[in-house]
């Protein structure tokens, strides 16, 4: 069957197209190389950034031309967008800024590509908004890939964003419907009426809602990074499927030699920190954990993705503490036993890969949503903050460490995700949508013929 499927890929144009941040294109990597190594013809459509990353990865790479180039590294300086605290205003902004306005201008980049590159398939995060125009315009098949949890609405579900748990009463139910027509006609409206607008424009048929749950249902197929235990029981729809822990690409490199400190063999208790690649601000998580453990029988990993190290290393110097631009999470994670994070998805998932219960604290970039689930799932502890003081991180970690509740969990839910084989399964799904594709466009073509 392997074979089969292997043979019908060969040759098989896909394009892949991200947002220009990590957790939107790191995620994707693995799955294009096994896509590549299966015979496809695979190329990339994302920021200049990610280029000397794609040649490394061996795939062709196309740039912006007519778009705004608006990535994790720059995002934060852009129309005072650092100066916004509100969650909802900030999630607005970044809706329409980094988002929604793009839209068009990925379309009319991909149009370009496509004169040169003919391809059968889009394979996009799940965030990429030109999805719509892709699958409705130039009539290709689209897969999305989730690369954050399910922002699919349910009725079960307050409006992603607002991190609130699922509703167990009907009460509740019609709460989160309140809530949900208040987000899309109030706190929301704004992105929504440019959203629609650009659509309008285009004449993309659609039904009004949230940009992040309309990529779901315009795209042909949803596959979902991550289980159902990762996730609240809710409504989804025929489109969707979970595909287990779908990791970034990583080389088989013989002698590989991998990152380790001696320290590592000389403390009982260890944890891990990391505020991701977005958010620069250490005084949020990483210095507030530093503060709560230096000078104790802990030993704190920090990884801080290059924003402000030599002056962490400066302020922090015990001997308890190790700071590094980046550490290769798979290198370090098995000898630690709490992973403190702003709720990162992918470093999530790494996580919950290395059966490591975890401490979250974030707010922005959907990371709340994230941080809820491993709260009220009992992965771990959320502190509801990206804020935190030390006094509140310690308190947590020192709870998860010596309450088996979440090393249980978290072994579960490993066992779960590791039921999946995600690549495979993924190869299975586009290859079924490309073939069915095939007999669609054939069938339009006969009946043109015989009109």
């Amino acid at each position: 069957m392997e074979k089969q499927i292997e043979q019908q890929l060969t040759g098989k144009k896909i394009l892949f197209a991200t947002v220009a941040a990590d957790g939107h294109f790191n995620p994707l990597t693995g799955l294009a190389k096994h896509l590549q190594q299966l015979g496809c013809d695979v190329r990339w459509f994302t920021s200049d950034i990610f280029a000397g990353k794609l040649e490394k990865l061996g795939i062709p790479h196309y740039g912006y031309e007519k778009t705004l180039d608006l990535n994790g590294d720059n995002v934060g300086d852009y129309k005072g967008r650092q100066l916004i605290t509100d969650p909802i205003e900030k999630l607005n902004f970044d809706f329409i800024h980094f988002f929604i306005e793009r839209s068009p201008e990925y379309y009319a980049d991909i149009l370009k590509i496509h004169e040169t590159f003919a391809f059968d398939m889009m394979i996009a995060d799940s965030t990429f908004t030109a999805i719509p125009f892709v699958r409705a315009k130039m009539n290709k098949p689209v897969i999305a890939i989730g690369i954050i949890p399910l922002v699919e609405d349910s009725a079960d579900l307050a409006p992603f964003g607002m991190a609130l748990p699922p509703a167990k009463d009907e009460a509740t139910r019609i709460e989160y419907a309140r809530l949900h027509d208040q987000a899309l006609n109030l706190l929301f409206k704004k992105s929504v009426d440019i959203h629609e607008a650009i659509l309008n424009d285009y004449g993309i048929e659609f039904e009004r809602s949230m940009f992040t749950n309309m990529l779901v249902k315009q795209s042909s197929l949803y596959l979902q990074i991550g289980s159902p235990g990762f996730d609240y029981q809710r409504e989804m729809g025929d489109n969707v499927r979970f595909i287990g822990a779908l990791l970034p690409y990583q080389p088989e490199v013989n002698g590989h030699n991998c990152w380790f400190d001696e320290r590592l063999n000389h403390y009982k208790k260890i944890i891990l920190v990391t505020q991701g690649t977005v958010e620069k601000d250490t005084t949020k998580l990483t210095e507030p954990t530093l503060e709560a453990f230096k000078d104790t029988d802990v030993l704190v990993i920090a990884t801080t993705a290059g924003s402000n190290t030599q002056q962490l290393k400066e302020k922090y110097n015990a001997n308890n503490i190790i700071i590094e631009d980046y550490i290769p999470f798979n290198d370090v994670m098995p000898y630690v036993n709490v992973y403190v994070t702003n709720g990162g998805y992918g470093g999530s998932l790494l996580s919950i890969s290395n059966q490591l219960p975890m401490v979250a604290a974030g707010v922005h970039e959907g990371k709340s949503e994230i941080c809820a689930r491993i709260g009220y799932l009992n992965y771990g502890i959320n502190l509801n903050t990206e804020t935190p003081t030390p006094e509140a991180i310690r308190n947590a970690v020192e709870e998860v460490m010596t309450n088996g509740l979440y090393k249980n969990n978290i072994i579960k839910l490993y066992n779960e995700m590791n039921s999946y084989n995600s690549k495979e399964l993924c190869t299975q799904y586009i290859n079924e949508l490309l073939a069915n594709s095939t007999i669609s466009t054939s069938a339009r073509a006969d009946l043109a013929v015989n009109r």
